[in-house]
Order: structure tokens, then C-alpha cells, then sequence
């Protein structure tokens, strides 16, 4: 293991003026953190069936007091609320297992059990959680489990929480927003490699967690790495207005599609008087475009929502949780709270909007538009999660796409070429190493890193350029208020002195690809096809599913795979006939003759056909390399 080193004079000095420029004598934040708590898990520690620590938030003890030099302030002071773990009461008969997981999760008393709400990333931190609410709240049966939205923090523990059984025999109700199975399927299949890989660095998941290392999210501290399991929805809300009782408890629900989930909505317990924000307004400001990649999200819409939210439910509403965080209390504060959420997202979006109209660039408009004084001060708009600077350039790439209009930018070349070029007309690596270096010792870390990582690609074991731009993202990190930001960077570090550490997260999970529809898994396997060793293969299958009728022929030709549910002419290849909880074992490693079968999958006709379509399937690579070529 490398050896981290200490701040710059350039990074104490920032850290220095930002104490002088927020709020830190504002401690309601602290306050609300503690509020109602009933009980923490002593020791934190949180094992899996073989023994394997899957969750410890005791190692975040270090995170107190002021913070050292080699952590932005603001960052710290939200890691210190984020490390904060136990039981809390959020009203009577409302309440909220924090510092668990990455999120939180929520249990609602009903007449003769509690439903739960967002079971976490794992079976095991949900189950730690359950454990802990029984042990203050008595041994109440789970009755209903709600989704806000299809990430796989607010449904990843599920079986934790509740069985495959009680929920095929009705006694446990599965609520979701529309569209939720498809959306989490596809979001964790469909680039789940590339995301995986990305999430690695995201979650610092290769950080040792210290003072120079990681410290969390900033959205919380990072994510458990148990068991993730999935049972699919029984119950969808498709309408703003809708209302469900389960268990007594009395629910309404506003929809927030395409805010910070393409599926996702808020819950109202009118009885509570208290509105579940999902992941709509948090104490930070939220993605608009996760670094780990995705889809853009729309916060015009996250806007429109949150004003919604406020003319459904502000005339009643006097506490406001989510599912990460800390809860706010008080109808004067809560609906504040929202307002200024709204206008945090409405402004970005505007102001970005009218930027663009004027020519801007989306990096030009995340270096120079900042935000009104009344959210630069508010805590909860802190970018600690998201970041102005990266929400902006999403807003840019929502409207305008990857191109910024500059035709030098259209066709430029790829990154070794780039460094190839850069590094020649700079006088060699070497000339560019000691530029960076004086940029370093100047705190000029963005220039230095751009130099630098034109070297790496140009000449990857140029050792003394790996080495200074290692330092430099390590720099970087130490300075960055945003806790995605300081992983990403340490992370960066991390493998220019040591190696690629992988994707030590774990991407899609069998019961996830279960999940998939005949037609996603279709694509699933679409997507890893090497087109160019595809070009001259053609070849046909049919796929007859027994429980609902249905039928495909499945086609590759010219380097595409497609498929069809339309009646069609001749006889395939070979076919497949298999029930549709049989079938994802075609994406599982069992797309052999005997695997297949293993699986309940009858093939008929031209069973050479499976390898011919094997061989020419490319899986992603958890490995790929990030900050090097």
C-alpha cells in the first residue's frame, strides 16, 4: 500500500477561507441528526452468512472534532452528520434505521405489523436493521414493503426483510411506482459493466477510510457489499392522487418520473402528517447526471415536483424525511426546506437554459454561474453529492448533446493521440513533467493534472509523470467539498501507484437479471455481440415461453442481433421452449446444451446454433482501465 501525503499550503489556504464563508456556527443540522434516537448497533459490524463484514460505520469514528487538512470542512462537517447511526423516531409510529448503508430505511407502524420502506443495498444490512427496530419496537411481522424508486440502495435488501412466499401468498404487498422492474433491470444490465467499474471509483470502494483516505458520499458513506436481491412489485402506482391502506396505514402518492429515478415517486401519510420526499429534496444537491453514468435527469420537472409536493401537502405537513438524511421538522421549516430545494433546481436549469441561448458552453457555464447567496448558504444545497459544476455540464448535454458547436471539437482525436501531440509540441514528457510540476507548487492542481494525464497516455510508464500527477489528483481530492469528487480523485491516485483494483462492487445480481422481461434480456445479450466477428454469422432461434404463450424469433445477421414477437415464416434454427423464470439462465453462463437444460430450457433442432451465437458474444470488462490507456 502507498503512503498518502499531507495537504499543500494551497489546500490549507482554501480550506482556511471556506471556514470563513459558510455557516458553521449554524448547528441545527447536529440537532435534527440526533432527534428521537432510540437506540445504535454496538458494535456497528454487520456480517454476512460466511463470517464476511459486509457494513462496519464504526470505522467512520475518526470522522469528529475539526477537520484535519487533508479534508474540505464543509465535506467533513457532512460526513460527521452522515456517520450518525441508530434508531431513530421520526414521529410516533413512524421510524428510520440511519447509518446502515448507503440509504435509510423507514418502518410504518400499521395495525398488526410495520411496512417497510426502502430496504437498503443487501439482505444483510436490511436484516440488521429489522433486527434493531424489533429490539425497541417489539417483534412486529413485516406487512408491506415500499419502493420509492428503482435503485438499488432503496430495494436491494428486500429479502432481508421479507420472503419470495409471503409475498406470492399475499400477506406482504410489494408497492412500487410504474414502470419500476423494467427501469431497475435496465439500469443495471444494460451498461451495468461500465457502471459497476465507474461506481468503484464513485464510492471510493478501494479507499482505506481515515482522514486521507475516504469519508463518504456526501449523499451518505458508501455502499455495503453484501447480498443484493430483488422481488418484483405487486402492486404499482401509476397516478398522482392515489391512495392505498395497508395494514391501516393510510398512504397518498405524487409521481416524480425522470427526477432523480426515471421511476420514482413522494408518499403522504395523512395521519402522520408527514411527507416522504424519496430522494426528491435531500440534504445536499442531488445528480442531475451521477457520475457513474446514466441518463440525464430533467430538473425542470424536479422543480415542477417539488412545487407540487409543497401545494399538495404544505398546508398539513410538519415533518419531511427522505431516504437519506436526516428528517425536518416543523411546518415553517419543512416547507422552506422544499422551497428552497425547488429553486435550487429550477435556477440551475434556467439559468443554464439562458446561458446557452447566449452562446455558453457547458463547461463555460459550470465555471462561472454560481448560485444566490440564500443557497450558497444553505446547507442542504451543498454540493456534497451532486455539484453545480458537474449538474450544469449535465443540464448543457440534456439540451445540446456532447457537441459544444465548435468545430475544432468535432472530430478531435482520441486520448492517446491527444497526449501523443501535446507532449511533442511541449518539448517531451519530461519538459511536461516539470510544467506540471511548477503548476503543482503553485496549487494550479487542474492545470497539472491536465498536462500530466496527456503524458500518462502518451507514455504510460513515464514513472515520474504517473508519480506527480498521483499527488496531484491526491491534491485534488483533499480539496474537494464534493464527496463523490475526493473518491473519484483518491481513487485515480490509488491506481496510478498500485494497479487497478477492479470493480470491487458488484453489479448486477442474479435476481436482478430474474427481473429482466423476455425482451430486455433479448437486449442484454444483444448488447455483448462483437459485431465485426458477427458479420458473415447468420442464424435463427425461436424462444416459446410455456406459461404465457409467447414467442420469439430471435435473428443474427450483419453483426446485429434483433428480435421479433410477430408470427413468422419457416422453421428456426433450433428452438427454445422454457417457462419466463427459466429463461434469464440464457445471460447467466448456462447458454450450453447441458447448462440449458440444467435450467428447464428444452432445445430442439440445430443446438450448434448456441455456440455459434456464444462464440461471437463479447462480455464488458469489470477491469477496463480509467486514468490510464
Amino acid at each position: 500500500m502507498s503512503t498518502p501525503k499531507p495537504a499543500t499550503p494551497a489546500i490549507v489556504a482554501q480550506h482556511s477561507a471556506l471556514l470563513q464563508t459558510l455557516p458553521f456556527s449554524d448547528t441545527q443540522d447536529f440537532e435534527d441528526a440526533r432527534r428521537g434516537l432510540l437506540g445504535t448497533r454496538e458494535p456497528n459490524a454487520i456480517r454476512n452468512a460466511e463470517g464476511t463484514v459486509v457494513w462496519d460505520n464504526d470505522t467512520y469514528a475518526f470522522i469528529q472534532g475539526d477537520a484535519p487538512d487533508t479534508a474540505n470542512p464543509s465535506l467533513w462537517r457532512q460526513s460527521t452528520l452522515n456517520a450518525i447511526q441508530g434508531l431513530f423516531e421520526v414521529v410516533p409510529g413512524i421510524y428510520q434505521v440511519r447509518g446502515f448503508d448507503l440509504s435509510n430505511v423507514t418502518f410504518i407502524e400499521g395495525e398488526t405489523g410495520v411496512l417497510v420502506l426502502d430496504p437498503l443495498v443487501t439482505e444483510e444490512t436490511a436484516a440488521a436493521a429489522l433486527e434493531l427496530y424489533r429490539e425497541h419496537r417489539g417483534d412486529r411481522p413485516v406487512t408491506g414493503v415500499l419502493y420509492t424508486h428503482p435503485h438499488v440502495d432503496h430495494f436491494g435488501g428486500v429479502r432481508g426483510v421479507t420472503t419470495q412466499e409471503d409475498v406470492d401468498a399475499g400477506r406482504v404487498p410489494i408497492i412500487a411506482p410504474a414502470e419500476f422492474t423494467e427501469h431497475a433491470a435496465s439500469e443495471n444490465v444494460y451498461a451495468g459493466t461500465a457502471m459497476a467499474r465507474r461506481s468503484a471509483y464513485m464510492f471510493g470502494a478501494a479507499l482505506a477510510r481515515g482522514p486521507q483516505g475516504a469519508l463518504g458520499t456526501g449523499l451518505a458513506q458508501t455502499v455495503a457489499t453484501g447480498n443484493i436481491t430483488l422481488i418484483a412489485p405487486t402492486l404499482d402506482i401509476t397516478t398522482t392522487g392515489q391512495s392505498e391502506t395497508v395494514d391501516g396505514v393510510r398512504m397518498v402518492f405524487q409521481m416524480a418520473p425522470g427526477t432523480e429515478a426515471p421511476a420514482e415517486f413522494l408518499v403522504w401519510f395523512p395521519d402522520h402528517k408527514a411527507l416522504c420526499a424519496a430522494e426528491d429534496a435531500t440534504h445536499t444537491l442531488h445528480n442531475l447526471l451521477t457520475l457513474r453514468g446514466a441518463l440525464v435527469r430533467d430538473p425542470h420537472a424536479w422543480a415542477g415536483y417539488l412545487t407540487e409536493a409543497i401545494d399538495l401537502f404544505g398546508d398539513e405537513v410538519e415533518v419531511v424525511f427522505a431516504s437519506h438524511h436526516w428528517p425536518t421538522w416543523g411546518n415553517e421549516r419543512v416547507v422552506r426546506f422544499l422551497s428552497e430545494q425547488r429553486d435550487l433546481y429550477a435556477y440551475l436549469h434556467d439559468q443554464a437554459l439562458r446561458l446557452i441561448n447566449k452562446g455558453w458552453t457547458g463547461i463555460e457555464i459550470a465555471e462561472e454561474l454560481k448560485l444566490p447567496p440564500a443557497l450558497e448558504n444553505a446547507w442542504h444545497a451543498r454540493g456534497y453529492y451532486g455539484s453545480v459544476s458537474h449538474d450544469l455540464k449535465a443540464i448543457y448535454q440534456r439540451y445540446m448533446g456532447w457537441y459544444d458547436g465548435n468545430p475544432a471539437h468535432l472530430w478531435q482525436h482520441p486520448p492517446v493521440e491527444q497526449g501523443k501531440r501535446y507532449v511533442k509540441a511541449m518539448g517531451g514528457a519530461d519538459a511536461v513533467v516539470d510544467l506540471a510540476r511548477a503548476a503543482f507548487d503553485d496549487g494550479d492542481f487542474r492545470w497539472a493534472a491536465e498536462v500530466l494525464s496527456h503524458v500518462v497516455f502518451a507514455q504510460p510508464d513515464h514513472a515520474s509523470a504517473r508519480e506527480l500527477l498521483a499527488d496531484t489528483f491526491e491534491q485534488l481530492g483533499y480539496g474537494a467539498e464534493n464527496g463523490v469528487w475526493r473518491n473519484i480523485y483518491l481513487s485515480g491516485a490509488t491506481e496510478l501507484r498500485e494497479g487497478s483494483f477492479g470493480t470491487p462492487t458488484v453489479s448486477a445480481s442474479a435476481d436482478v437479471i430474474s427481473a429482466l422481461t423476455p425482451e430486455m434480456l433479448f437486449d442484454a445479450i444483444a448488447i455483448q455481440v462483437d459485431g465485426p466477428r458477427a458479420w458473415d454469422e447468420k442464424l435463427s432461434i425461436d424462444v416459446v415461453l410455456t406459461d404465457t404463450g409467447a414467442r420469439y424469433r430471435l435473428r443474427l445477421s450483419n453483426g446485429a442481433l434483433t428480435y421479433s414477437a410477430a408470427p413468422q415464416k419457416g422453421d428456426a434454427d433450433a428452438t427454445l421452449t422454457a417457462t419466463s423464470r427459466a429463461l434469464p439462465a440464457l445471460a447467466t453462463g448456462a447458454a450450453t446444451p447441458e447448462g440449458l437444460a440444467a435450467a428447464g430450457i428444452e432445445v430442439t433442432g440445430d443446438a450448434g446454433v448456441l455456440a455459434r451465437l456464444t462464440a461471437v458474444l463479447d462480455p464488458g470488462d469489470p477491469d477496463f482501465a480509467i486514468v490510464t490507456p
